[in-house]
């Protein structure tokens, strides 16, 4: 199945009021064609939506290994969630794209395919796939954390982190470091 059609239907299959306009802002926004870094994993158009579908793929066998298929069916949902929409953030936010070409004067592409936004304040993209998911769909507590947390002790909230974790958030944060350090590692594309 088309990466598109299937992050479409997986969104739709929770039934989450607000998910076609969820899927309406994600196509806008460019999610289906934006880079998922500026130089390491997915620094390629479209990237991002192969990425999310990676990630959901990866903690699906994450959830059942550890959890078991009892709690996976109770939580589908929420692993659905929290996995397509970590990197939301990096489709961009106020109708700008997070990541841009990165060309030199010379008219050259450089060693890093894409640059963050100048035109962009950012805030940090696990902040921005909070705020833009959460404009359209509900999201738990739990699935607020594990979108925000996700990139564990190498993002913002590292200090926050350490006697909270949750399940959910544990396996989105190893499913993510999965799919990009193994997945999608340079070479492995």
């Amino acid at each position: 199945m088309e990466i598109r059609k299937e992050i479409e239907h997986l969104l739709r299959k929770t039934e989450r009021a607000g998910v076609e306009d969820l899927l309406n802002y994600m196509d806008k926004s460019g999610f289906y064609t934006a880079p998922a870094s500026t130089k390491y994993h997915g620094a390629s158009e479209g990237a991002l939506a192969i990425h999310s579908l990676n990630v959901f793929n990866a903690a699906l066998d994450l959830a059942t290994a550890w959890c078991g298929e009892n709690w996976v069916d109770n939580n589908i949902n929420s692993i659905v969630i929290a996995a397509l929409l970590h990197d939301l953030g990096k489709a961009g936010q106020f109708d700008k794209p997070l990541y841009v070409e990165n060309i030199l004067k010379t008219g050259r592409s450089e060693a890093q395919p894409y640059k963050i936004n100048a035109e962009l304040m950012t805030l940090d993209h696990e902040i921005v796939s909070v705020i833009e998911a959460s404009k359209y769909i509900e999201l738990t507590e739990d699935e607020q954390r594990a979108i925000a947390w996700h990139n564990g002790l190498y993002g913002t909230f590292k200090y926050e982190i350490q006697g909270k974790e949750t399940p959910l958030y544990m396996i989105i944060h190893f499913a993510d470091m999965w799919a990009s350090r193994v997945i999608e590692a340079k070479g492995a594309e």
